[in-house]
């Protein structure tokens, strides 16, 4: 597996990382052959929020690959905080009482990325920076990040975090590719155009901020994949016709779709196959070309100008 340093840290991670917010759906046994499936892919990254299955599927997912001090140190733990019923909560206090929670569950002594889920509009930049103070001085986070936040946002948190913010989990995929799509249609009077993110996709590139696409298979917010649908005739017979040219599955392609971005993203898989994940792990090994990225753009229904 292809590897890429997260944001400006050192951490060296898998350019493919393993949703878990499904792992609830497998059995025990089922759970415990898929994480070693991704082991062996070398797909070593874990991503997990304290809400995926009510805490639950941490608690799964220690179980499946066996947690111990001698796994922890060969695998990358990230999960996120913030999200509360009938709310968003980055205080000082939730976040640290989450993150105890998160260690708890996953039977650890430290998280390798923390991420802040979901902008909190009542959030005290001052509060979120005392919290990142007291879980690094602790050892319970050495890197932290966000989720789903645009670049004023990142901007007021820095305002007081000290920490560098590695890493921002946006959905993306390529149907839903709105900030690559804004970019490309600039000073156009068109639905393309509309910027709804504040740039946040040259932001991350300037600031050495790893994108993580979440929902890359997805089409709308959870109305289905895209593979194979039939809403989407023509963007389908282009991925299999390029697939077919590589020897991979479309599974693959899509992946690779966002891979041959040069922001150097990381996508976040949600897949609980031991089939799709081993596909998704060999979209690291496949360089489109700028034509195909391109053919791949407009066959979604994307219009250059």
């Amino acid at each position: 597996m292809r590897t890429i340093k997260l944001g400006t840290s050192t951490l060296e991670v898998p350019v493919v990382a393993v949703g878990c917010m499904r792992i609830k759906s497998l059995e025990k046994n089922e759970a415990e052959r898929f994480v070693q499936a991704a082991l062996e892919e070398g797909a070593n990254f874990f991503d997990h929020a304290d809400i995926y299955g009510g805490g639950t599927c941490e608690e799964i997912f220690a179980d499946a690959i066996h947690m111990n001090d001698d796994i922890r140190e060969k695998i990358i733990l990230q999960s996120k905080c913030g999200i509360r019923k009938g709310m968003f909560d980055f205080s000082k206090e939730h976040i640290l009482e989450s993150v105890d929670g998160i260690l708890k569950r996953l039977r650890t002594d430290y998280l390798d990325v923390l991420l802040l889920h979901r902008p909190d509009t009542l959030v005290e930049p001052e509060e979120v920076a005392e919290a990142f103070d007291q879980l690094e001085s602790s050892g319970k986070v050495r890197h932290f990040g966000v989720s789903n936040q645009n670049p004023m946002q990142i901007q007021l948190l820095k305002k007081a975090v000290k920490q560098p913010l590695v890493a921002n989990q946006l959905q993306l995929s390529i149907t839903n590719a709105t900030m690559i799509s804004n970019g490309i249609n600039v000073n156009m009077a068109n639905e393309s155009a509309v910027n709804r993110d504040g740039s946040i996709l040259d932001f991350c590139r300037l600031n050495d901020i790893t994108i993580q696409p979440w929902s890359p298979f997805q089409y709308g917010f959870f109305e289905g994949v895209f593979l194979g649908s039939d809403k989407f005739p023509e963007l389908n017979q282009k991925i299999d016709e390029i697939a077919a040219k590589y020897e991979v599955s479309n599974t693959t392609i899509a992946i690779a779709w966002l891979l041959r971005h040069p922001a150097n993203m990381q996508p976040v898989t949600g897949t609980m196959s031991i089939e799709r994940i081993k596909d998704c792990c060999k979209a690291s090994d496949v360089h489109l070309t700028r034509q195909e990225w391109y053919e791949i753009y407009r066959a979604a229904g994307n219009i250059l100008p």
